[in-house]
């Protein structure tokens, strides 16, 4: 099938999309209605009160979105008509049964017409509460299963996990299912149900105990990441997200299923236009996989990151987010009806590697061309940052530059009733931060692996095959990428654009 065939393939088609509100899924909507006016209908799921509440939803928080400026465009003064009648916003949750679709006669339409599930719906957060992450990333994945059975003309079942379900791998990670109860140390089975019980038992002991909210927002976080370390996994999201695809595994029997496993997500390459991020917030970055380099990026722009965490011989995997939606569609129509699950890497780190230490020099490049402009209206001054190629050499670099700070404060406090308690009170909560943050990304700085990519290879080379064309359309292809060009002058410029003020 050559690219034009995928493109006819979408024609007449009925797509539900979860978590369509979200940063991937947004580029996903956006491609398929502008390469194919002719699909048929896509089912948006978006959490809302009511369908009147997600239609609302769509016209105020997404298609005001500049993602979608070109499809504006290319539409004219029929893009509204066009999106009333391609777009159907459904109210839902798939935390719950039948995905939270109340309208019998709406659930029971959606079921006879929809083609293609696709499954981007997660809480993205490293340390999330382990009650949210696991009824979103592995209880979410099963709900969607099976609503996705219930669909009688079902073609495909695609689902976005992430390429780190590998834990902190060293070497060449290959496309591999979970068995249901794997672990990746070896030492327990993991009980799924268990884990479920464990959760409802917990919260009740808390609630027994009459504990705040934050206290048990806490507690919550740190069985997620105790769970997750016990069986092998560096954090509760890819420990939530592995599950998943374990249940998936377990309960789809012969429904078409393709996994779509992506590295770390950055801003648009080509499509819709270069360099569109999602604008980021304190609470995405703290917590989120595809935006901690942004904002490390920016601060250190800002010169408020004055050092750099990274290996000189390791690489990190970076891929921008168009050709994550590319390879799903392509994903989507490849295996269409094959009664099998079909696992793809979507990753630059063993084709067109970039290693760590470059990220760096390209955010020196950049900013000392670009300099920040901050409050005062002065351009910021960057220099080379302090590079830590272990975790061991930052903490004695905190140590001794603020720790040691603390101390003095300390004291000072004692001898002066609490005169600079507040100044305290801030540092120590800053360093704090830095620590919990560089604790959470330490298996993605480190990350001694290489993602195999050979499906998604194949995909390639088929659609070449097929049409003696490169594959253009639904691009995907690491080699594409010159590192240089597309950190220097797309990926940071944009960042800067979209995410930050």
């Amino acid at each position: 099938m050559d690219m034009g065939g995928i493109v006819d393939s979408l024609k007449d088609k009925t797509i539900l999309v979860t978590g369509s509100s979200g940063f991937l899924a947004k580029i996903f909507v956006e491609k398929v209605l502008r390469v194919q006016p002719d699909l048929k209908t896509l089912y948006l799921l978006l959490r809302a009160a009511d369908n009147k509440a997600a239609k609302q939803r769509l016209h105020d928080e997404m298609l005001p979105k500049e993602v979608f400026r070109v499809l504006r465009e290319k539409m004219g003064a029929g893009f509204v008509d066009f999106i009333g009648e391609k777009i159907v916003p459904v109210a839902g949750d798939t935390t719950c049964e039948n995905l939270g679709v109340e309208d019998s006669d709406l659930r029971d339409k959606m079921w006879r017409d929809i083609d293609i599930v696709v499954n981007t719906a997660a809480t993205l957060k490293f340390d999330e509460r382990y009650d949210i992450a696991l009824s979103t990333n592995t209880l979410g994945a099963k709900n969607v299963l099976e609503f996705a059975k219930k669909c009688v003309k079902l073609q495909n079942l695609v689902h976005v996990s992430t390429a780190y379900v590998c834990g902190e791998k060293l070497g060449l990670v290959l496309e591999k299912a979970f068995e249901m109860g794997e672990t990746l140390n070896g030492n327990l089975d993991l009980d799924i149900e268990h884990e479920r019980k464990l959760v409802r038992d917990t919260l009740d002991n808390l609630r027994a105990q009459g504990v705040t909210k934050e206290l048990e927002r806490a507690a919550m976080k740190q069985l997620g990441q105790k769970r997750a370390r016990q069986y092998g996994w560096p954090n509760t999201y890819v420990f939530t997200k592995a599950m998943g695809e374990m249940l998936i595994g377990q309960l789809r029997g012969d429904l078409p299923v393709s996994i779509i496993r992506p590295s770390i997500i950055t801003s648009t390459i080509r499509e819709p236009f270069p360099g569109w991020v999602e604008g980021i917030s304190i609470s995405s970055f703290l917590l989120s996989p595809y935006s901690h380099i942004d904002r490390l990026a920016i601060g250190y722009g800002k010169g408020k990151i004055p050092c750099f965490l990274g290996d000189s011989e390791l690489v990190i995997d970076l891929i921008p987010v168009d050709m994550v939606a590319n390879a799903m569609v392509v994903a989507a129509i490849f295996n269409a009806n094959q009664p099998s699950q079909y696992i793809c890497h979507v990753s630059t780190s063993l084709r067109k590697p970039l290693k760590s230490l470059k990220l760096r020099d390209y955010g020196h490049e950049y900013f000392s061309r670009n300099p920040w402009i901050n409050e005062h209206g002065k351009s910021v001054k960057v220099t080379m940052p302090i590079v830590f190629s272990t975790m061991e050499s930052f903490r004695r670099y905190i140590y001794i530059r603020y720790l040691s700070m603390l101390k003095v404060l300390q004291l000072l406090n004692a001898l002066f009733c609490q005169y600079w308690q507040g100044l305290y009170k801030d540092l120590n909560g800053k360093i704090r931060l830095v620590l919990r943050l560089v604790e959470l990304y330490e298996a993605y700085i480190f990350f001694q692996g290489v993602f195999d990519d050979s499906n998604a290879e194949r995909m390639r080379m088929k659609l070449i095959s097929a049409s003696n064309l490169k594959a253009d359309t639904f691009y995907f292809d690491p080699n594409l990428i010159d590192w240089n060009d597309y950190i220097v002058n797309i990926h940071i410029p944009g960042v800067v654009r979209h995410s930050f003020k």
